[in-house]
């Protein structure tokens, strides 16, 4: 029986070419794009599973309250607060510090050397997280000062095989040694953290002008906590909540605890919840794949109802000979089926030919490993679902007809199908408009990212890590920059202004509301700071060499200075470590996301100790003014090689996750309209045949070729109205939303609108108009000569 259907289905494909044809090609089309989007979220839903017991891992996250409910959420602790959770909460196992960001050193061994990515953390980091480790005791690897344990690959890049790397002492950025005490296998793609190496954390707290590390008001390290298997994590969030309001009495920051295994996912907070992050991107595309396969199944369906009077004999005379209801249903899910299988064929072999483009487009390494037979089920799942929906309608339409009726040549469709598939031609459409919508306020906003003036001049400004002797001969490289032709200023800082990690609650000033608990951002800077970033001076002065006092000085930005609620910031005291008076108040510029409201950010001025130099370069002359640098940084620190960054391009990646769900929806939402358009081309092709002759006798009437064009495609139009006044405002709804994520955001202009109904309708005219012009500029001998 299952024989018969399959030769039947293929007859029946082979009769009818054309329609055939934009069946398996709409179909493949659609199939191509979900696979790819479900490769996509596949990998993006593995983030941090792997660990052994990730339903007992989280990270630690405080709430810091501000002024007038405006609440922050970060994942950076104060030193003390591991050891205290430990001491005082039973149901945490272990509590893991690690550093914030990934710290380059430079690793040197005999004649080698290479810098390198990592972390410094405690010593049971190898025990709670799952990094397997192919040398070395799990639990004794950090338990020593002066230890450091790396990856497989930094391993071979040093030796014939990792093993040999046991025992061997680096050179750390040429100063301290590090005896190599373990080797883990290299961090998956899929981690949140990223390392090459790892180091005691203890051995970067007791450095010398670390002893900020230890106390709570301030916040440098991410903890990690192990819980008790079967902790009740509500009432375990209620214990944690108060711990820093125990060990800092002048503080309303609150504590609570995320899983890991949503650390990735659900990285955006607002108040205290979670408001979001990845998870809303793998929503989005999760509904684009959907959206895409409908449309696909769409025109299926609409082919071969539209086709369904084609069929109806066939079906008559089956019914004749016996063949039930059933039976026939079988036979056209088969034949659905099998078209939706061939169009796997065709979508498998193209998602392997894109996978690479995809991959360099994403920045992921997926692979489409056939030999998985999770990812084969996926695959036959789409497939299986794709041909059941998009023949289920056809199949059981087809199956109805009344023999006695078809057989006689009388079969008129029900004036429901006529309304259905004009249903589903509406569908498309709004779903098309809703992508077009989409593609265009997610590219306005991007747009606005890249040109909004921060507050800051990012362009041709570049940075380099001040390392190994660079300190010491500080003022020295600083002279002979300036005096280099193209470098317009030169400065330093404790870190990127573009992302400033460093804050603190341990700020006093005149006329502090005892009830205020604010978190300010700290940088230390040195002079020229806002000369070289091109940041405003709004009220005051800047740092001077010519006041021997301004290192007991600050700046602030109107954040602070609003938050403070000082009228006349200049002049007035501030306490921060030392006790010194505002000299200047900048003008805001943004120090982190602009997915996050403004910060108050207090500067401090810290000449020749910091570890980022800052140069800005003159427009034009990039190249040689590159080269000059590097020459003068060589000559002054020869042992570490030159290594540099620009501003813009740290913006960019900031911004690299939108960036990328733009260049994606832009790819998809014009695959889904060419697949709309496919379908359409199919009804229009089938309509032209269905009024041949009409046309022929209209044109013996003396019609004109533009009223007939106008006759065969006003009905389309019609519908492609009716979806635009529907999606419309779904899609303000919808993208309103969107961009409400932002504290900084685009408008949501008339035009973006008027550009997706005009798209929608010129895209739907020029499809209709080839079958529509060439059926009305046929003969009408051909045309009446046609049954």
């Amino acid at each position: 029986m299952v024989k018969n259907y399959l030769k039947m289905a293929y007859r029946n494909l082979m009769r009818h070419k054309g329609f055939s044809l934009i069946n398996i090609s709409g179909l493949a089309l659609g199939m191509t794009c979900s696979i790819l989007i479900l490769l996509w979220v596949r990998d993006e839903l593995s983030f941090d599973r792997f660990h052994a017991d990730i339903d007992n891992l989280y990270r630690v996250m405080e709430v810091q309250h501000y002024p007038g409910g405006d609440d922050l959420t970060v994942d950076a602790n104060p030193g003390p607060l591991a050891e205290a959770l430990e001491a005082e909460l039973p149901e945490v196992k272990h509590a893991v510090r690690s550093t914030t960001w990934e710290w380059k050193q430079l690793f040197t061994l005999n004649d080698k050397a290479l810098k390198v990515n990592g972390r410094y953390t405690d010593p049971e980091f190898f025990e709670v997280f799952s990094f397997p480790l192919l040398y070395g005791d799990a639990a004794q690897v950090l338990k020593q000062p002066n230890s450091v344990v790396i990856s497989e690959s930094v391993a071979k890049q040093f030796f014939d095989s990792p093993a040999e790397a046991m025992g061997k002492v680096f050179k750390i950025n040429n100063d301290k040694s590090y005896k190599v005490t373990g080797v883990f296998t290299d961090v998956p793609k899929n981690s949140s953290l990223q390392f090459d190496y790892v180091m005691p954390v203890n051995d970067w707290i007791s450095s010398p002008g670390n002893d900020w590390l230890q106390e709570w008001g301030n916040n440098a390290l991410r903890t990690y906590v192990q819980l008790q298997p079967g902790t009740d994590l509500a009432a375990f969030n209620a214990k944690i909540k108060p711990i820093i309001q125990n060990h800092s009495k002048d503080t309303k920051t609150e504590l609570f605890v995320q899983p890991i295994k949503d650390m990735y996912l659900y990285s955006d907070f607002r108040n205290g919840k979670s408001g979001g992050g990845q998870i809303e991107y793998v929503r989005l595309f999760i509904i684009v794949a959907i959206f895409i396969l409908v449309i696909a199944c769409i025109n299926f369906m609409n082919l071969a109802t539209a086709r369904s009077a084609k069929r109806a004999k066939e079906v008559g005379v089956r019914k004749a000979i016996g063949a039930s209801k059933p039976a026939l249903i079988r036979q056209f899910m088969v034949e659905s089926v099998l078209v939706a299988f061939l169009a796997l064929f065709v979508a498998v072999n193209l998602v392997g030919i894109l996978l690479p483009h995809f991959n360099d487009l994403t920045g992921k390494y997926i692979e489409l490993n056939l030999a998985d037979p999770e990812l084969i089920f996926l695959l036959l799942g789409v497939a299986i679902l794709t041909g059941v929906i998009s023949g289920s309608y056809p199949a059981f339409f087809l199956s109805s007809f009344d023999p006695a009726v078809v057989l006689k040549g009388t079969v008129k469709l029900n004036r429901n199908v006529a309304v259905f598939r004009k249903g589903l031609v509406v569908f498309q459409f709004i779903l098309s408009a809703l992508l077009i919508i989409s593609t265009l306020v997610v590219y306005l906003q991007l747009h606005y990212i890249r040109t909004k003036n921060i507050g800051m001049d990012r362009e041709n400004l570049v940075y380099m890590p001040i390392e190994g002797e660079m300190n010491a001969h500080y003022e020295v490289i600083k002279r002979e920059l300036l005096n280099t032709p193209g470098v317009l200023g030169v400065t330093s800082a404790n870190q990127n202004p573009l992302m400033v990690g460093n804050s603190t609650g341990s700020i006093n000033w005149k006329g502090k509301d005892p009830n205020a608990d604010i978190l300010f951002s700290v940088m230390t800077v040195d002079y020229d700071f806002l000369k070289t970033m091109g940041i405003t001076l709004k009220e005051g002065r800047d740092f001077s060499r010519e006041y021997g006092t301004d290192t007991a000085a600050f700046i602030v930005n109107e954040e602070a200075a609003r938050l403070m609620q000082l009228q006349n910031p200049v002049g007035e005291w501030v306490e921060w470590g030392n006790k010194g008076h505002i000299i200047g108040v900048m003008k805001n510029f943004y120090s982190t996301s602009i997915h996050v409201p403004m910060q108050p950010l207090i500067l401090r001025l810290q000449p020749k100790y910091e570890n980022t130099l800052f140069a800005r370069v003159a427009a034009g002359r990039t190249p040689e003014t590159m080269a000059a640098i590097e020459q003068i940084l060589k000559r002054q620190n020869p042992a570490f090689p030159f290594e540099y960054h620009f501003m813009d391009d740290d913006y960019e990646r900031m911004y690299k996750s939108e960036a990328i769900m733009g260049a994606l929806t832009r790819y998809f939402a014009f695959i889904a309209i060419f697949i709309s358009c496919m379908g359409l081309f199919g009804l229009a092709l089938f309509t032209a045949e269905q009024r041949t002759k009409e046309i022929g006798i209209r044109k013996v009437l003396g019609a004109s070729v533009a009223s007939i064009v106008l006759m065969l495609s006003k009905d389309f139009l019609k519908l492609v109205l009716i979806a635009n006044v529907i999606a419309l405002p779904l899609g303000w709804y919808l993208m309103n939303g969107w961009l409400n994520d932002y504290a900084d955001r685009t408008e949501l202009n008339w035009w973006i609108f008027a550009a997706a109904f005009v798209a929608t309708f010129l895209i739907a005219m020029l499809t209709l108009s080839f079958h529509a012009i060439k059926t009305a500029v046929a003969t009408p001998v051909t045309s009446l000569r046609t049954e």
